[in-house]
């Protein structure tokens, strides 16, 4: 998935509306209709934003008969799924190194200060 294809998903993704037509796809597809039932918003606004997550690739409409549902593309979802997961491991990686570092610190400091007589220590509240 190239830049392009990310930002437009990505700003596809931050409309509340555009989330849950996702949302409710994940579950199966369902016609226009189906999909402005839970929103106070015309069959038109609905039909704008199923656009928007068509040019993004997250939805594609087929044609059954007189009805055109709309499906998830769930390979879609899963390039972004894996774009994240890249950062988000890295993240962790970073978080686990940190962690060692200072559970190494913590032990150190428990066994003593190299160069600090234990006495000295004792006297610190």
């Amino acid at each position: 998935m190239n830049d392009q294809e990310l930002d437009r998903a990505f700003v596809a993704l931050g409309d509340p509306v555009r989330r849950a037509i996702i949302a409710r796809l994940s579950r199966g597809p369902a016609a226009v209709g189906e999909l402005a039932e839970p929103f106070e918003i015309t069959m038109q606004a609905v039909s704008r934003h199923i656009k928007v997550l068509e040019d993004a690739g997250l939805v594609t409409r087929s044609r059954d008969a007189q009805r055109r549902p709309v499906h998830l593309d769930a390979a879609a979802l899963e390039q972004l799924t894996a774009w994240i997961d890249r950062y988000r491991l890295d993240a962790e990686r970073a978080y686990r190194r940190l962690d060692t570092l200072l559970a190494t610190s913590t032990s150190t400091a428990a066994a003593g200060t190299p160069g600090v007589s234990p006495a000295a220590t004792a006297q610190q509240p």
